[in-house]
């Protein structure tokens, strides 16, 4: 397996798994069975926190196009739209998530993976990703700090 990498989100250091390719839009999609499983990264959990809804609006076997709504989160942050990564075709969710979202915390990387995917897209690769969000948290820390001096 390559190697981990690691964001610092500040005092939080984010995990990046070398074993699978990531989206913009802070997804991860490992490669299985000729598609991908996707869930959202350390750094999108850590940002939005305890997730504890998750709803579909679409459903499995859909072709969708990129940046199109395909659910909602609920975090101890916001209600939050889940869009999809690439155009493709969302093939089938994670159902377990939906009695029971907390994996997503737990097992981000594991259990908590949100559903699988098939895309021809162009993937970044982990050190690809790593330069994204590097060149992002600049603004995401002025983001959290509106949140936390708004509430």
């Amino acid at each position: 397996m390559p190697d981990e990498l690691v964001f610092m989100m500040g005092q939080y250091a984010a995990k990046i798994p070398g074993d699978r390719s990531y989206a913009p839009n802070h997804l991860w999609l490992k490669p299985i069975d000729g598609g991908y499983q996707v869930g959202f990264t350390a750094y999108s959990v850590r940002l939005l926190q305890d997730v504890y809804f998750l709803e579909w609006s679409i459903d499995p076997d859909t072709r969708v196009r990129k940046k199109q709504s395909i659910g909602e989160i609920e975090s101890s942050k916001a209600l939050s739209t889940l869009y999809a990564p690439f155009e493709g075709r969302v093939i089938e969710f994670n159902e377990s998530l939906l009695s029971d979202p907390s994996a997503i915390n737990t097992d981000g990387y594991g259990r908590g993976w949100l559903f699988t995917f098939e895309t021809d897209a162009e993937l970044l690769d982990p050190a690809a990703y790593v330069k994204l969000l590097e060149a992002g948290w600049e603004d995401t820390q002025r983001m959290i700090k509106g949140q936390i001096n708004e509430g």
